[in-house]
């Protein structure tokens, strides 16, 4: 019985670890340009090509390029800009100039040590 009581602990104790939340990592908004993510239909013929941001960001070992999901957000974020940033699934979340962003992960690539 005792063993068990051991055994259901560790597990718990475990779980809890492993749900903590992950610190937050550095990086720099290196790159924005304007990318074509889908269309709006104006009238029955019509349609307008709807523009979203794109972003390269830089850590020390990983350059990621993010996205809006949605062209709502008009705010462009200048290059060299410092954020900390946090990745839940396919997601980048960040602050920037006081203001809270998610963005979707489109690409991953490391840096070669070499390029630095």
């Amino acid at each position: 019985m005792k063993k068990i009581l051991l055994a259901v602990t560790v597990l718990v104790v475990g779980a809890t670890f492993s749900l903590a939340d992950k610190p937050p990592m550095a990086g720099t908004i290196v790159s924005e340009a304007s990318v074509d993510c889908g269309t709006k239909k104006q009238g029955k013929k019509e349609s307008t090509d709807l523009l979203c941001q794109e972003y390269t960001v830089r850590t020390p070992t990983t350059e990621y390029k993010i996205r809006q999901e949605k062209p709502a957000d008009k705010t462009i974020l200048p290059a060299n800009t410092p954020i900390e940033f946090t990745i839940d699934k396919s997601k980048m979340k960040f602050k920037a100039n006081g203001k809270k962003y998610e963005y979707l992960i489109v690409a991953t690539s490391a840096i070669d040590a070499q390029t630095k």
